[in-house]
């Protein structure tokens, strides 16, 4: 039986650009623009997810830093132009679980960070990134950790805004349980580089 073909237009933007250079490397840049709405001209927050369901729910062989050496910080490679088994299809949550999920946060989103919560709730805007908020389910375990996470149980569920989805699918690491420190500079704006940089050298006295 054949493979189904990704549905959803940033999805298969992104596939086009992998299959376009298969065996290179191809950065995060570049898949952001591929994922680009060609109408608004708008990086979508969610093109990592997409990136992760051709993976994981379409069984391209997709390598990141986390998979070779080989590999830097926010670089990808697409493996073989065919897809390979799927590990398990992606468990979406049921509507009473996510009912249940947003009230416990208070329809806000519920990433921490050094202690601190985001707390921004759907409909507002995203002071940082921009954007109206969206309010959506995240596996506490990550998908690639465990397929067959419970659609009914609110306690392996948690609500994130899109800029925090992001975020935690790459530049945290669940090898750590760490924010990924490096990757998050390197995918700055030059601006905000260079502050760092400047931070950087005032907190060591250089």
């Amino acid at each position: 039986m054949a493979k189904k073909k990704p549905a959803g237009s940033v999805r298969q933007r992104i596939l086009k650009l992998l299959l376009a250079n298969v065996g290179q490397v191809v950065t995060r840049e570049q898949i952001q623009q591929a994922a680009r709405d060609p109408k608004t001209k708008k990086v979508p927050e969610n093109w990592h997810q997409r990136l992760s369901e051709l993976r994981t729910d379409y069984g391209y062989n997709i390598q990141s830093n986390r998979d070779t050496q080989e590999l830097k910080v926010s670089e990808y490679r697409l493996v073989s132009a065919t897809p390979g088994p799927v590990a398990g299809k992606r468990v979406k949550i049921t509507a009473p679980t996510w009912a249940t999920v947003l009230e416990r946060a208070g329809e806000a989103c519920q990433w921490e960070e050094d202690g601190r919560r985001c707390g921004l709730k759907a409909g507002e805007t995203d002071p940082v990134g921009g954007g109206t908020v969206k309010l959506t389910p995240d596996h506490k375990t990550p998908h690639s950790v465990n397929p067959n996470i419970n659609a009914d149980d609110p306690d392996e569920w948690q609500a994130l805004c899109g800029r925090h989805q992001v975020m935690k699918k790459n530049f945290w690491d669940h090898r750590t349980g760490k924010l990924n420190v490096y990757a998050i500079v390197q995918a700055a704006a030059e601006a905000d580089k260079r502050a760092v940089y400047e931070f950087l050298k005032s907190y060591f006295g250089e």
